[in-house]
C-alpha cells in the first residue's frame, strides 16, 4: 500500500489500534460481541484462509446471505487481499442470482443454509465458481470456520485507494442489471461524509438492519465502523425484535427506507420499548412518519439524495433545515443541475442532477458503452431530475423518461424489466408499468394491461406469473386491465398518456 493510499483495510487496521477492545459488532441472533481488535484478527485469519483457496487481488467473492458477522468479516478479508466483494440480493429469483454471479465473474461463493437449494439449482450454470462455502448455517459446502487460519505471518496485498472493493448490481434499466464497481476510495469518502453530516462518533450504536448487499446498508455500516461506533446487527428486519434491540443496546443510528421507521415506531407503541436513544436517522420516508419520529424521540432525521453509483450520497442534510429538500451537496463532490447540453441551469430551474468527485463509482463492469454514456462531458449523469433553491438545497423532481424507476421499499425496479416479463404471458398484448403512491411502501408498482382478443386473465394470476419469474418485490401490487390503450404513431403505448389516465 502506498504512502498516500487509504482503504477499507486501512480502517480495520487503524481501528484495531485506536479502539482496541471496544465493541465493534454485536450479533443479535447469537448474542455475540466482537471488538475492533478481534475484527482485525478475524479478518486477517479469514484472509489467510481465502488466500489458501487461491483468492488473490482482483478476484470476485460472491455472497448470498442475510446480514451476519461472517458477512461483515468477508468485507474486511476481501479488502486485505485486494479481492472484490460481489454481494447478491437474496430476494432475487434463481435466474437473476445466477446472472449477477456470472456477470461479476465470482470465483468462490458464500451462501447461507437458507439459500442452499437456490445455489444447488444454479450450480452447474456458474462456470467461474470453483467452490461454495457456508456463510452461516450448515450447507453441503466448505465450512466457513475452516477458512480461519493462523494469521501471525499474514501480510496484506499491496493495493491502492483506486482498486475495486465491491460490485453492486443496480436495477435492470432495459432488462439487464448493471454491476457498478465501487473502489476503496469511494467507500472511504462516503463514510467520511456520513460521519461529518450526522456527527457520528464512537459512542453511537448503529441498528444494522439494511442488507449488506444494499449500498445504504454497506455505507452506514462502514461509516459507523469508521467512527468507532458499534453495529447491533439483525439478520433480517423484524419490528418487534428491532424495538427491543434498540432499547437494550441504546441504538442511536438507523438507515431508514419506508416502512422500517414507521413499523418500528408502531411496534414500540404497542410493546413500550424505549426508542429515545434513536437520535440519528437517515433515509427516505413520508413527512408524517418523519414528524412522528421527531416528536417521539426528539431526534434528527437526515434527508438525502444519492444512488449506488455515487457511493450512496450526493446531498444530505437535516430534514428540518429545509423540509421537502434532499439537503445540500456533499463536501467531497461537485453536484450540479444541468440541461440536455450539460450546461448549468439557474436556481429554481429543473434539470438533470450530475456529480463529479471521489464518490463517483469506477465503471459498469462489462458495459463500456454504458459507462462512457454515463460519464459523458466529465460528469456522472444520474438520470434523475432536480432543482436547487437559492441556498443550495436540492429538491428532487423525478426521473428522466429513459430512466424511469420505481422504488418499492427502497428497492430499485425499472418498468422495462417488469414489462418484459408480463409480455411473456400469452394473454397479454400490451402493458405499461409505472410507480404509484402507496401508504406502506411509499411507492408501489402498477401494471396497465391490454389482453389479446379472446383471452382471459385475472389479477392474481398475472401477479403470480410475474412473481415466479423475477424477484417477488418486482411483481405489481396493482393491475388494471383495459380494453384499449392509447398508442403513439409508431404503434407503441403512449406512456405519458397512460400514466396520466391510470395513475
Amino acid at each position: 500500500m502506498g504512502l498516500f493510499d487509504f482503504t477499507f483495510s486501512s480502517i480495520v487496521c487503524r481501528n484495531a489500534r485506536h479502539f482496541n477492545g471496544k465493541p465493534a459488532w454485536y450479533e443479535a441472533e447469537s448474542d455475540r460481541t466482537v471488538s475492533f481488535k478481534e475484527v482485525k484478527e478475524l479478518t486477517d485469519s479469514l484472509a489467510c484462509g481465502l488466500r489458501a483457496q487461491g483468492i488473490s487481488k482482483g478476484d470476485r467473492i460472491g455472497v448470498l446471505g442475510k446480514n451476519s458477522l461472517e458477512y461483515f468479516l468477508l468485507y474486511g478479508a476481501a479488502a486485505a487481499l485486494g479481492a472484490v466483494m460481489l454481494p447478491v440480493n437474496w430476494r432475487l429469483s434463481a435466474g437473476e442470482i445466477c446472472f449477477n454471479l456470472n456477470d461479476g465473474g465470482a470465483k468462490i461463493v458464500f451462501a447461507d443454509g437458507e439459500f442452499a437449494e437456490t445455489i444447488a439449482q444454479i450450480r452447474t450454470d456458474l462456470p467461474s465458481v470453483s467452490r461454495v462455502f457456508s456463510l452461516a448455517g450448515a450447507i453441503a459446502a466448505g465450512d466457513f470456520s475452516a477458512l480461519l487460519l493462523p494469521a501471525a505471518e499474514f501480510r496484506p496485498e499491496d493495493i491502492s485507494s483506486d482498486c475495486g472493493f465491491v460490485i453492486i448490481h443496480t436495477a435492470a434499466v432495459a432488462g439487464r442489471p448493471r454491476g457498478a464497481l465501487l473502489t476503496h476510495a469511494n467507500i472511504v469518502f462516503s463514510s467520511l461524509e456520513f460521519v461529518r453530516a450526522m456527527s457520528l462518533h464512537a459512542g453511537d450504536v448503529n441498528l444494522n438492519v439494511l442488507p449488506l448487499f444494499h449500498i445504504g446498508g454497506l455505507s452506514v455500516m462502514a461509516s459507523c465502523f469508521y467512527a468507532g461506533a458499534m453495529s447491533a446487527n439483525m439478520g433480517k428486519f423484524d419490528a418487534e425484535k428491532a424495538s427491543w434491540l434498540t432499547a437494550e443496546k441504546k441504538a442511536s443510528v438507523l438507515f431508514d427506507f419506508a416502512p422500517i421507521l414507521g413499523s418500528l415506531l408502531e411496534q414500540s407503541r404497542q410493546n413500550g420499548a424505549d426508542l429515545s436513544s434513536l437520535q440519528k436517522v437517515v433515509g427516505l420516508d413520508s413527512p408524517e412518519t418523519i414528524l412522528a419520529y421527531q416528536e417521539r424521540t426528539g431526534g434528527t432525521f437526515y434527508a438525502f439524495f444519492g444512488q449506488t453509483e455515487t457511493s450512496c450520497l450526493a446531498t444530505i442534510g437535516p430534514y428540518n433545515d429545509r423540509p421537502g429538500s434532499a439537503g445540500q451537496p456533499v463536501f467531497a463532490g461537485d453536484v450540479a443541475v444541468v440541461d440536455d447540453a450539460d450546461l448549468p441551469v439557474g436556481n429554481g430551474d429543473t434539470g438533470e442532477i450530475v456529480i463529479r468527485g471521489p464518490m463517483v463509482f469506477k465503471e459498469y463492469i462489462n458495459l463500456p458503452e454504458d459507462t462512457a454514456l454515463t460519464f459523458r462531458n466529465a460528469w456522472h449523469h444520474t438520470g434523475d431530475l432536480g432543482r436547487f433553491d437559492q441556498d443550495g438545497y436540492l429538491f428532487y423532481a423525478g426521473r428522466k423518461a429513459e430512466k424511469e424507476l420505481i422504488k418499492p421499499g427502497g428497492e430499485n425496479v425499472y418498468p422495462a424489466e417488469v414489462e418484459n416479463i408480463i409480455l411473456l404471458h400469452p394473454a397479454v398484448a400490451r402493458t405499461v408499468v409505472f410507480g404509484v403512491p402507496d401508504p406502506k411502501w411509499k411507492e408501489a408498482i402498477k401494471a396497465v394491461c391490454q389482453l389479446r382478443e379472446g383471452h382471459e386473465l385475472t389479477v392474481p394470476e398475472l401477479i403470480a406469473f410475474v412473481g415466479e419469474k423475477i424477484a417477488r418485490y418486482k411483481k405489481p401490487q396493482y393491475v388494471e386491465f383495459v380494453s384499449d390503450m392509447p398508442l403513439l404513431a409508431n404503434g407503441q403505448p403512449d406512456r405519458p398518456r397512460i400514466k396520466k389516465l391510470y395513475s
